[in-house]
């Protein structure tokens, strides 16, 4: 099977990856908008642990 559907935590997990990779870069020179896209990137990330934990327990 070449092309697997993603799931929702897939999405997240990569979403999450991006957001952070962009914070590391823009951290030099904006320190707001690395703060802000960390805090959207670790929104992402409690909801990544929660369906984990979720799916955990099945």
């Amino acid at each position: 099977m070449w092309f697997k559907k993603r799931t929702r935590l897939d999405i997240l997990k990569k979403k999450y990856q991006e957001l952070m990779r962009k914070s590391y870069e823009v951290a030099l020179n904006d320190e707001e908008k690395s703060d802000r896209l960390n805090k959207q990137a670790q929104k992402i990330f409690d909801e990544i642990r929660y369906m984990s934990m979720k799916y955990a327990d099945k």
